[in-house]
């Protein structure tokens, strides 16, 4: 459970707040529009009505005392470059902000952002990749150059022991754990043999996968 500081409650700010309430976490909100604030409040530990961009408003909040501030305001592209500055002089353990362009996410990460995400970005990669790679399930971005891709088995493997495979060795990437319906086999030797439905969550160069996933049905 982690203590969190939620700013701006617009669509991606509600649904952020939800899930980290299915987790158990402490969730503090707070939005300038009265009208939200006293929709959403009787679900939140804490909610307050406050325009973050003045500081005075969040001296008042304890901010160190919050595992993780969230800007999640996405339309006042202004206020979030001021709130992500206020809450790391205020002593913010980790910061993280909502971009739309990667203009702003540079801008954001100068202004002493940890972290900044992009939704709309991520969403359009993601489809992208799933519509041109049958094989892939989901993926994550490391950096501009790893990921870490779940894939279906793919046909030419199954019935076969990794060793023979040598995924590492001939396709670049190194399986991480395969998933067998609702069992997770999390330590692989070389004498696991790979079956028609397992799910193999792998690490490797994101082109070379990509180009693997698309040559191996």
């Amino acid at each position: 459970m982690i203590s969190v500081l939620l700013i701006g409650m617009g669509k991606f700010g509600r649904t952020l707040g939800e899930q980290l309430l299915s987790m158990g976490d402490e969730v503090m909100i707070v939005d300038k529009k009265e009208d939200v604030i006293n929709t959403l409040a009787p679900r939140y530990t804490n909610a307050l009505i406050a325009n973050c961009a003045e500081a005075d408003n969040l001296r008042v909040m304890d901010i160190p005392s919050f595992d993780v501030c969230i800007v999640a305001i996405g339309e006042d592209f202004q206020s979030s470059l001021e709130i992500t500055s206020n809450l790391k002089d205020l002593g913010a353990k980790r910061v993280i902000s909502k971009a739309s362009t990667e203009i702003q996410r540079k801008f954001l990460l100068r202004e002493g952002a940890d972290e900044v995400i992009y939704p709309d970005r991520d969403i359009a990669e993601k489809l992208a990749v799933r519509l041109n790679s049958s094989n892939v399930i989901n993926f994550i971005d490391l950096d501009a150059r790893y990921s870490i891709f779940e894939i279906a088995c793919p046909a030419k493997w199954q019935d076969k022991k990794l060793i023979d495979v040598n995924p590492r060795k001939r396709y670049g990437m190194n399986i991480l754990t395969v998933k067998k319906g609702d069992e997770v086999i999390t330590s692989l030797d070389g004498e696991y043999v790979f079956t028609a439905g397992d799910q193999l969550v792998v690490f490797g160069d994101t082109q070379t996968i990509l180009k693997f996933t698309n040559s191996h049905k």
